[in-house]
């Protein structure tokens, strides 16, 4: 009886310190305690790479449009700018609006939900698209789960304008089952939060019936930045809903959720958090502006990048054309594309590429060549860019932005094979990433003998995908590499560099041995 007793003693002493220890680790809905988060776990630091699609109702209000013009990824809101209700700086109505009205009349009588009831997502294939983002090399990847037109992109209770409504699928739930089939992290990105002001220009032009106000939002001003109780409670129904059912790895936002309150985005900190550890992840969350803060979550800069490298892991979100289907689109080329994730990498980023599908949920072939050649490069070259981490310098060369943030990807330039970023896998072993072909040789400048930041001998180097025998030396002018008869892939060229390694004596060590 006394040695039972004994054993329930230590039993419950054992589940009082697990329960304490898990009720430490909780957090509460305020910046203190979620500042104290793990923002960017192992995977995501080492993953560099993942897609998601921008995809939906509004991809089919495209169709008909004309290729030479430019039309507004944001349709839903530009739609019902006609320079007069809604007003414009051009006084005219918008390449948006006049393109609606001619496809579906005027936006007055027939409004964004016409483009919803026509929905039909007849080739959507979960599995191809998984498919194809694993060959692509990327390690995380989902869908956009709700853009600014607040239309639920899965079989949605808290909204009756989802997916499985109109059009019968579940995209985020077939994604989810393939995507981590196939090893990758499954993720989803919410833009609503930017819902207010995107439908306001709607209210303004009138016609709104007001049974749907729950896609609308309830009628406001244009100028109005103060969403009503009803919004935070749906903008928060929505997202909870997605968290719960999905479990996703990573969610991403959108802008404008840093014009809404601290407490709702403490809120959704900590419940998401809170999910993470009940469902044993480390889960990840990435924001722009000033949404949340680097302690908290991870940065996001929109087209764009820093310029230099930052103490803190962060992600660019980018496309290689229009966010969402455009006909006759132009798409950025690999080596483009190859060219800034090496750069991102090299300054401690990850890069998140949307794939715009076409209408029907098919993806454009040469979207689908794109991503193919990408995932051949790092089949090669991924050694030099998954699991690394920033080296003592991201690189040298001629070629560099001339200033970092978002949409700095307008600024053409075009790397060259004087260019080259670094990355590092430990101590003794790092990687100088060429980013076009030589001519006959690589130097770099930066490993002279007479710059101080190699901290010991170079013991090989090799040539990533190659089994030829690289030639090399070192001296005042930096470190020369021969080229190889034949390059492995048609892009950039990642050379591993090995070290011998540094060490140091301790006290009364071997230094006493040359001591004369």
């Amino acid at each position: 009886m006394q040695l039972k007793t004994k054993k329930h003693i230590i039993w419950g002493t054992l589940m009082l310190g697990m329960i304490i220890t898990l009720k430490a680790q909780t957090y509460e809905e305020n910046w203190e305690s979620v500042n104290k988060v793990n923002a960017t776990p192992d995977w995501f630091q080492d993953a560099k790479f993942g897609i998601y699609a921008h995809w939906g109702p509004v991809s089919n209000a495209f169709v008909g449009s004309d290729p030479e013009k430019w039309y507004a990824g944001w349709h839903g809101m530009k739609m019902y700018e006609d320079g007069k209700k809604v007003p414009t700086k051009s006084g005219k109505p918008t390449t948006n609006y006049v393109h609606h009205k001619k496809k579906y009349g005027n936006p007055k009588k027939n409004g964004y939900t016409d483009i919803i009831e026509e929905f039909n997502p007849s080739g959507f294939n979960a599995k191809e698209w998984a498919d194809l983002f694993a060959k692509s090399g990327a390690k995380f990847a989902g869908p956009v789960a709700m853009h600014h037109d607040n239309f639920a992109m899965w079989d949605s209770k808290t909204t009756r304008w989802n997916s499985m409504n109109y059009g019968g699928i579940d995209p985020s739930a077939e994604l989810k089952k393939e995507i981590e089939a196939r090893g990758m992290k499954f993720m989803g990105s919410f833009h609503h939060a930017f819902t207010w002001k995107y439908f306001a220009p709607a209210h303004a032009h009138g016609g709104i019936n007001s049974k749907d106000y729950d896609l609308y939002t309830n009628p406001h001003s244009l100028d109005s930045d103060i969403p009503d109780t009803e919004f935070y409670k749906d903008w928060w129904a929505k997202l909870k809903e997605f968290i719960d059912v999905y479990q996703p790895d990573l969610i991403w936002f959108d802008w404008w959720l840093e014009n809404m309150t601290d407490e709702c985005r403490t809120k959704f900190l900590a419940y998401y958090y809170n999910k993470g550890m009940e469902w044993g992840k480390d889960v990840v969350v990435c924001y722009k502006e000033s949404t949340f803060n680097e302690h908290a979550a991870v940065k996001d800069y929109e087209r764009g990048r820093p310029n230099q490298p930052k103490e803190n892991t962060w992600l660019t979100d980018t496309s290689p054309g229009a966010w969402f289907y455009r006909p006759g689109a132009k798409f950025k080329t690999p080596n483009e594309l190859i060219d800034i994730l090496i750069d991102i990498v090299s300054k401690n980023g990850s890069m998140l590429l949307n794939v715009p599908p076409n209408p029907d949920g098919t993806i454009p072939n040469e979207m689908k060549e794109l991503l193919v050649n990408m995932g051949k490069w790092l089949e090669v070259n991924g050694e030099a860019i998954y699991g690394t981490r920033p080296y003592t310098l991201f690189g040298e060369g001629p070629t560099r932005l001339p200033e970092g943030g978002h949409k700095i990807e307008k600024i053409k330039i075009a790397y060259t094979n004087k260019d080259i970023r670094f990355t590092k896998k430990s101590d003794k072993v790092f990687y100088a990433i060429v980013m076009d072909i030589p001519e006959n040789e690589t130097i770099i400048k930066s490993f002279s003998t007479q710059i101080g930041i190699l901290n010991s001998k170079i013991e090989n180097i090799e040539l990533l995908g190659s089994s030829s025998n690289i030639k090399w030396e070192r001296n005042e002018d930096g470190l020369i590499i021969k080229n190889p008869e034949v390059f492995p892939t048609d892009y950039a060229h990642a050379y591993k560099i090995t070290l011998e390694g540094y060490t140091e004596n301790d006290i009364g060590g071997n230094a006493e041995a040359h001591i004369d």
